[in-house]
C-alpha cells in the first residue's frame, strides 16, 4: 500500500474492460475512489461497481461520456469530481483502432481515432489540471502505445494518435515541472485485451489458422519475449507512477513491450 493514495479520486477512461478496467482496480487496492468510463451494458455497469465497492471498501461513479464530444468529455470531469470530491489520478486509456492502409483509410475512421485517442486526452487534462495545480498534487498517466514511439503498416491514425500522445505528454509536463502535478505515458506493446483479440482473429481468419497459431505469428513479429504483457502488470507500473516515490519521474515515456522497442 502507497501511504499517499488513500482517499484520492482516479478518474480513468475506457475503464469498463482490458486495461482501464484492471488499472481501476489496482488504484482502488490503493484506497483510490473509482470514476469510471467506457461503453457497457447499464447492467455490466452496475455489476463492475458492485465488484469494486465491495472488495476494496472504495466509491465508484460512472460517466458514460462519448469521447468524440468536447462537450461530454468536460461533462464526465465535473461530474467525477463532483460526486467524488476531486480528480486527483487521471488515467487516459480509451482508444479505437482501425487497419487500412492510407490511401484506402475512410476519413471518419480517421478523424474518430484522432479525436478518441488523442483530443480526448487533451480535453480530460485541460479540464482536471486546473483542480490539480490548485492542490498541488496531481497524476495524469496517458496510455499511449509502442506505436507512440515506432510504426507499423496500416495503422497511420493509431500510429499518428499514439505519437501525439507522447508529445502531449512531454509538453505538459514540462508546463507543469515546477509542481506537485507530474505526467507521464506508458507504452506497452501487445497486451491480450479485445481489441488485439480482434487483429488475432482478422489474421486467423485471413490465413485461416487457429487463433492460437495466429497469436504466436502475431507476437513473433514484433515482441521478442513472445508473451503478451498482462493487463495487471500495466496497473502495477501505473500505481507506482501515482505514488511519492515517482514524484520526481516527469514527461517519461515507459515501455512494456516484451522487448519490441530494444529492437
Amino acid at each position: 500500500m502507497f501511504a499517499n493514495l488513500p482517499g484520492k479520486v482516479a478518474l480513468i477512461t475506457g475503464s469498463t474492460s482490458g486495461i482501464g478496467l484492471s488499472v481501476a482496480k489496482k488504484l482502488a487496492s490503493q484506497g483510490v475512489h473509482i470514476g469510471l468510463n467506457g461503453f457497457a451494458k447499464p447492467e455490466e455497469v452496475t455489476a463492475i461497481r458492485k465488484e469494486i465497492e465491495g472488495q476494496f471498501k472504495v466509491k465508484t461513479f460512472y460517466h458514460g461520456a462519448d469521447l468524440k464530444e468536447g462537450p461530454q468529455v468536460k461533462s464526465m470531469v465535473q461530474e467525477t469530481s463532483k460526486a467524488l470530491g476531486s480528480v486527483d489520478i487521471l488515467v487516459n486509456n480509451a482508444g479505437i483502432q482501425y487497419i487500412e492502409s492510407a490511401v484506402n483509410f475512410p476519413e471518419q475512421k480517421f478523424n474518430d481515432i484522432i479525436a478518441i485517442n488523442l483530443t480526448a486526452a487533451f480535453l480530460t487534462t485541460k479540464y482536471a489540471l486546473p483542480q490539480m495545480l490548485d492542490k498541488n498534487w496531481g497524476r495524469i498517466i496517458n496510455i499511449a502505445s509502442v506505436h507512440g514511439l515506432v510504426a507499423s503498416v496500416n495503422k497511420c491514425a493509431y500510429v499518428a494518435a499514439k505519437h501525439g500522445i507522447v508529445g502531449l505528454t512531454k509538453a505538459t509536463a514540462l508546463e507543469v515541472a515546477k509542481t506537485g502535478v507530474t505526467i507521464n505515458a506508458v507504452c506497452p506493446g501487445w497486451v491480450m485485451t479485445k481489441l488485439i483479440e480482434t487483429q488475432i482473429q482478422q489474421r486467423a481468419d485471413q490465413y485461416k489458422i487457429s487463433f492460437e497459431e495466429a497469436q504466436i505469428k502475431l507476437l513473433e513479429e514484433k515482441q521478442p519475449s513472445v508473451t503478451p504483457v498482462q493487463t495487471e502488470q500495466l496497473g502495477d507500473l501505473i500505481t507506482f507512477l501515482c505514488s511519492n516515490s515517482a514524484s520526481q519521474i516527469k514527461g517519461s515515456t515507459y515501455t512494456m513491450d516484451g522487448g519490441w522497442t530494444a529492437q
